[in-house]
């Protein structure tokens, strides 16, 4: 598998970060000698775990299954549009008699562990906080919404703990994959994998395209249509729920990118927020942003990335750059929470695990995760300012603000 285009300067992919995670861990630590087999499943009570979400109200979710007719797919051939599949998480009312989500479908989890060389943890796929199908938490007002994008050869799971985290404190989080560069599985059983294909839609300028889409399906929603192409039943309480009005967007790496070219061509997203993008945009950044936006970078800085510098000079509303010292490019996302249980499983060593994810100590990385994008999307969607955002805060010493 190669990596796109887009993203080749670093080679950022997720396969290539976890392949040199692997790389970085003799392999006997991982599946015992060569001739040895493949290691055993580890017990099914060791399955990986997510944090618990902080926030006030259970979390519901639901699948949706799209079709973008407006767009044409030549890789699926004549007469197939761009299909997509996205999941919405939100408050829910009541959870008791709904099943727990997956971190991914077993089937996509099975095709992304095989690919990064880690099947032997297929037994131990992480739940979620999420149940599917249980009825929306409804208030006085509707919910404001914010989409996310994953990065390349990744899924719309890898963020699962800021997604839900956001759901527990009264946002409904729309999750994308991006077709052809994810792993994901469709209502009639197909497993999507990353395609090899340079000339898929692929690049920064489809993510951004995809998520455009998002935003007119979640108005459908907002007006009481369902977008889903197999009309399958939806939550009680989904219809109308959701506030067109106060809609934003997030993503990491090339999702990031995508997020800043979405938010560039779509006055709809009123706030966006990128996990460490690298910036390179396709088609090139034309003109300036005057909506709020946020950086959390890491491996992609502005002193060290042009692409991020240029960005940056190109922003003309509310604009933050955090980084925290220690984080890698993986550091914002789920890995902090399951890798360190990883290296429980395998016996790393503490300086394995640090090659992998970084020096930031994890449960900060978590923390962070839970606390920096609620309180720039409560600012800028709810209009909920509060006083993380203002500069260093002693609850979080390895953030810094940089100028």
């Amino acid at each position: 598998m190669t990596a796109t285009p887009f993203i080749s300067r670093k080679d950022m992919t997720r396969r290539s970060m976890l392949g040199a995670a692997l790389a970085a861990v003799p392999l006997a630590a991982v599946a015992g000698p060569a001739w040895a087999g493949p290691a055993a499943p580890a017990p099914a009570a060791t399955r990986l775990m997510l944090p618990v979400p902080t926030g006030p109200h259970p979390v519901g979710t639901v699948q949706l299954h799209l079709v973008d007719r407006s767009r044409p797919d030549d890789i699926a051939g004549p007469g197939n549009f761009r299909e997509l599949m996205a999941t919405v998480w939100y408050p829910a009312r009541n959870i008791e008699r709904y099943p727990v989500a997956p971190w991914m479908p077993a089937g996509a989890f099975q095709a992304f562990l095989a690919d990064v060389g880690m099947s032997d943890l297929a037994a131990l796929g992480p739940l979620t906080a999420g149940h599917v199908g249980a009825p929306v938490q409804r208030s006085g007002r509707r919910l404001p919404v914010v989409v996310f994008s994953h990065g390349a050869h990744s899924h719309q799971g890898d963020h699962t703990v800021m997604v839900q985290e956001l759901a527990s404190h009264g946002y409904a989080a729309v999750t994308v994959a991006h077709q052809y560069d994810t792993y994901t599985e469709f209502p009639d059983g197909r497993i999507a994998v990353p395609l090899r294909d340079r000339q898929a839609p692929t690049l920064p300028g489809d993510f951004a395209a995809d998520l455009r889409f998002v935003l007119d399906c979640v108005e459908q929603l907002a007006a009481g249509r369902n977008p889903d192409v197999d009309r399958r039943e939806l939550p009680t309480g989904l219809l109308g729920s959701l506030d067109p009005r106060r809609m934003g967007a997030f993503g990491w790496s090339k999702g990031g990118t995508a997020t800043a070219c979405a938010t560039l061509a779509d006055e709809r997203i009123r706030a966006g927020l990128s996990l460490d993008g690298p910036m390179q945009m396709n088609p090139p950044l034309a003109g300036d942003l005057d909506r709020p936006f946020m950086m959390m970078s890491a491996a992609f800085t502005r002193a060290t990335d042009p692409e991020a510098a240029a960005f940056w000079s190109h922003l003309r509303g509310r604009r933050l750059n955090i980084q925290a010292q220690g984080a890698v490019h993986i550091s914002y996302g789920d890995n902090e929470a399951l890798f360190p249980q990883v290296a429980k499983l395998y016996g790393w060593s503490g300086q394995q695990l640090q090659d992998v994810i970084g020096t930031l100590d994890p449960d900060q990385a978590v923390k962070i995760q839970q606390a920096y994008p609620l309180a720039f999307f409560d600012e800028h969607l709810r209009h909920r300012r509060g006083h993380l955002l203002d500069g260093p805060s002693s609850a979080f010493p390895a953030v810094t603000f940089l100028p």
